[in-house]
């Protein structure tokens, strides 16, 4: 196993893949692969990374380089075929005479395997930290949604904890008075109660224990308090509670003799429609 493991290591698999080994290497590649699936595992997983890496930078031709090369390519044709119509006296050479024009090149000295395995290493080694990388800013861009998330958990649950400190306080207060408003005609079974406190001159209803016929969308309901017989607008709410706390509070007051809600157009009326009255209660 150690020795596959430093097999593995020597950087040969990566230039099989790119297919800069000898034909010796090439074959001792592939028996170490057909006997030892360690070997073949690891040819499959380069190939798997050369070619995404192929693909994420892959960079396609501009028209125009794409035109000259084509240009080169067929001018280099044609003059190819131009030299050979040119000396049509040289195809009836005799062998002795062609082998005399052949000028035997010295063979090249082999480049060192040191600096092929060494640039195979390396490149295998940018795709993997390529894909690290790739890896790690996908779980940082996960974990940092998840850190906001909390964030906003956090402060939706500080914001419950205060509100409901404020609704404790009103009970804890007793300056506080809690004026039960009952039903009309109208509605009978519908309830409200409204806690007012002269002192704190707040007043504030009851969303938890409020039974009140549903409204529309074209209406809401009106708080009124009546002061020495005239009626004070004390602001609007609807039937379905739209905050988080069971309590609203509404406009500042003084003083009251009695609460009463009607149901009016959305956004409120000037003096409050008499026969559209639900609930009322007295101080």
């Amino acid at each position: 196993m150690e020795d596959l493991k430093a097999y593995i290591e020597t950087g040969i698999l990566e230039l099989y893949v790119l297919g800069d080994v000898i034909p010796d290497e090439k074959r001792k590649v592939e028996e170490m692969a057909s006997k030892h699936p360690e070997i073949k595992a690891e040819l499959d997983a380069i190939e798997r990374s050369m070619e995404l890496y192929a693909q994420e930078n892959a960079v396609e031709p501009s028209e125009n380089l794409r035109g000259r090369i084509l240009a080169s390519t067929l001018t280099n044709l044609g003059d190819d075929r131009n030299f050979s119509k040119a000396h049509p006296q040289q195809e009836n050479n005799t062998d002795n005479e062609e082998e005399d024009n052949v000028i035997t090149l010295p063979a090249q000295k082999q480049e060192s395997s040191f600096y092929k395995y060494a640039f195979a290493a390396s490149f295998a080694l940018l795709i993997a930290s390529t894909i690290a990388l790739v890896n790690v800013y996908s779980k940082l861009q996960s974990s940092n949604e998840e850190l906001v998330a909390l964030q906003a958990d956090k402060q939706h649950f500080a914001n419950q904890v205060k509100l409901m400190d404020n609704e404790l306080s009103v009970y804890r207060d007793t300056t506080y008075k809690l004026i039960r408003l009952k039903g009309t005609a109208k509605t009978p079974g519908s309830v409200l109660t409204v806690a007012f406190s002269p002192v704190r001159k707040r007043v504030i209803i009851n969303m938890a224990n409020m039974k009140m016929p549903v409204n529309d969308n074209a209406h809401q309901y009106q708080l009124w308090a009546l002061v020495g017989g005239k009626p004070v607008n004390l602001g609007l709410f609807d039937s379905r509670a739209d905050t988080l706390t069971q309590i609203k509070e509404m406009k500042s007051l003084a003083s009251a003799d009695a609460f009463a809600v009607t149901l009016e157009p959305r956004g409120g009326s000037v003096n409050p429609t008499m026969d559209q009255m639900m609930v009322i209660g007295k101080f």
